[in-house]
């Protein structure tokens, strides 16, 4: 039963490709799958955006239908090309590297405030429900075996494409590079294949090899989730191949048509993270790993930014975008501090306008802009209890976007420089604040020069004045 009757979430289901109001199959087990990372190096910026979008979906929906209530699984992927190169590379046991890089995602994360998912299967655990899926599909006519190889057979399926909205006709027009002789069609897909020497493998009825990538995430589904569940996500690059192949290999084992089912009933995906509007990659060595950030920025700046845009739509990733997100942190823990004796309202997080915001199709940037609206309250308010009930909405609203979870104090503390430049602002636009009010333009406009010949921009909204720094600070 729903923690929250009468509050619908929509989302943008990429099956379709139109807004759909949330239904889970069964309220008391909502299940939400998410891709989660290949454990070669440790993850780039652009890895950060889903882990940190579908951990604030995670949140709604433990609001929604109570935290008992939703099961959240997040893969690792631990047997991959890109793991046996980097492994020989490195001259290490391959366990060895995907261990030190799968703690090493899971401290990068921490740093951004995420929740840990309910479930973290790992695909190694999995080989066995990985050839159990092959032997299924190959009993009912959808995979073959060729080479050494088990193949997907895409015309044994009639939906291939429904998701990415591609025909197989297309595809075997656009191919560009050579087809494997063992493919019946060039979009066949391999489940299975040959483990050259030296690399790991399994025995299987098909010889020792190890499972296609596209397997792994059908298998664990099946074996943590059930045959269906409610919402599968990941970025946009994934929805074809990665996806579309999922959902023909789960439809085919399970007979979706004949059982009128489906193998995930919304389709979620996130934007691409670009540098300079490119989109962020390792082969075009454009991508910022989250570690090294880390270094330069305190992990809720990054959360802010990656929230910063609406999920689906890409998001420009720039030292800008940093310092606004640090300057948005830096107001909203500034009415914090200045307010730290007051003693927050109990308040449902359901009741928030940030939950409002967040029902429609999770979006962030309109729970931000409640956020500093709260704030904007909060700080002007006299009443005593006025001023407890904003900072208890306050509060419960950035705990739905996982921000404002430090204490005010430390985080000013945290990062000395930054903070005193951000606490010294501040005072100047509340003198030229009040000089307006008093209509003495002049300091106002004295105010204002004082701020840009410190590279300091403002901006005045309907909500305050904003800042952001236009350059190096003098």
């Amino acid at each position: 039963m729903s923690a929250n009757p009468g509050r619908e979430l929509i989302l943008h289901n990429t099956l379709g490709g139109r807004d759909e109001p949330f239904r889970p199959q069964d309220p008391e087990r909502v299940t939400l799958y998410v891709c989660g990372p290949t454990v070669y190096n440790r993850v780039h910026v652009g890895n950060g955006r889903p882990v940190v979008v579908f951990d604030v979906l995670f949140r709604v929906l433990r609001e929604l239908y109570g935290p008992e209530h939703v099961i959240y699984a997040r893969n690792i992927t631990d047997v991959d090309d890109k793991i046996n190169k980097a492994a020989a590379e490195n001259g290490e046991p391959i366990a060895a590297l995907t261990e030190r890089f799968t703690r090493a995602f899971h401290e990068d994360i921490a740093e951004l405030g995420t929740l840990p998912p309910t479930l973290e299967p790992r695909a190694t655990d999995h080989i066995q429900p990985m050839v159990e899926l092959i032997e299924r599909l190959i009993e009912r006519g959808h995979a073959y075996p060729a080479e050494g190889h088990v193949l997907f057979d895409v015309t044994s399926y009639p939906d291939y494409g429904a998701l990415s909205g591609r025909t197989l006709e297309d595809m075997q027009a656009g191919a560009r590079v050579e087809v494997a002789s063992y493919k019946r069609h060039p979009g066949d897909f391999v489940l299975w294949k040959p483990a050259a020497e030296g690399e790991p493998g399994w025995d299987s009825p098909w010889g020792y090899g190890r499972p296609g990538w596209h397997l792994e995430c059908t298998a664990m589904i099946r074996s943590h989730l059930g045959a269906m569940i409610d919402i599968h996500g990941g970025g946009h690059d994934l929805v074809f191949p990665h996806h579309e192949n999922e959902i023909a290999q789960g439809c085919a084992a399970e007979g979706c048509a004949e059982h009128g089912t489906h193998y995930a009933r919304y389709w979620v995906h996130n934007g691409h993270v670009t540098i300079d509007g490119e989109k962020m990659s390792k082969s075009l060595g454009n991508f910022q790993l989250l570690h090294d950030l880390l270094q330069a920025y305190p992990g809720e700046v990054l959360r802010m930014a990656l929230l910063s845009r609406h999920y689906r739509a890409p998001l420009n990733f720039s030292e800008d975008t940093l310092n606004q997100s640090r300057n948005a942190l830096n107001g909203l823990y500034r009415v914090l501090r200045d307010h730290a004796d007051v003693e927050p309202a109990p308040v449902n997080a359901a009741e928030t306008p940030v939950f409002t915001a967040l029902l429609d199709d999770l979006n962030t940037p309109g729970g931000i802009t409640a956020l500093h609206r709260l704030a904007d309250a909060l700080a002007a308010a006299g009443d005593a209890a006025e001023r407890t009930r904003l900072k208890g909405e306050l509060m419960a609203g950035a705990g739905l976007l996982g921000l404002l979870q430090q204490d005010p104090t430390a985080w000013f503390q945290g990062d000395g420089e930054d903070h005193e430049l951000a606490a010294w602002v501040e005072e100047r636009i509340a003198a030229r604040q009040a000089a307006r009010q008093n209509r003495d333009f002049a300091t106002a406009d004295a105010i204002r020069d004082e701020l840009t010949a410190r590279g300091i921009e403002l901006e005045d909204t309907p909500e305050g004045t904003r800042w952001q720094r236009s350059g190096s600070v003098a």
